[in-house]
């Protein structure tokens, strides 16, 4: 599994790289805040929703700790998607939030 920090998130995204986040908490989680760009998609929803996504794409999953992300990551990498697991989840973000 391939795995980012949050601090290489935030130094690719203050660089001004275009970024594919996916935010697989709850919705009560993300209205807390979540990374600018990223898309909600949670958890629970993702096997139904994975058909929203492109696999010639690279996307960065992130949750709250990184224990779901890991869990979406591995689901997602056996579906044939490009995907890395954010390091420690929205606790070790220190970025902008919306």
């Amino acid at each position: 599994m391939k795995i980012i920090s949050a601090s290489r998130v935030n130094e690719r995204l203050t660089a001004g790289e275009t970024l594919n986040i996916i935010d697989v908490r709850e919705a009560a989680e993300v209205r807390s805040g979540r990374i600018p760009t990223s898309i909600h998609l949670p958890l629970g929803l993702l096997e139904f929703r994975m058909n929203e996504l492109d696999k010639k794409k690279e996307y960065i999953v992130v949750c709250q700790s990184g224990g779901r992300s890991s869990q979406a990551v591995k689901f997602l990498d056996y579906q044939g998607f490009n995907v890395t697991t954010m390091d420690g989840g929205m606790l070790a973000w220190e970025g902008k939030v919306d």
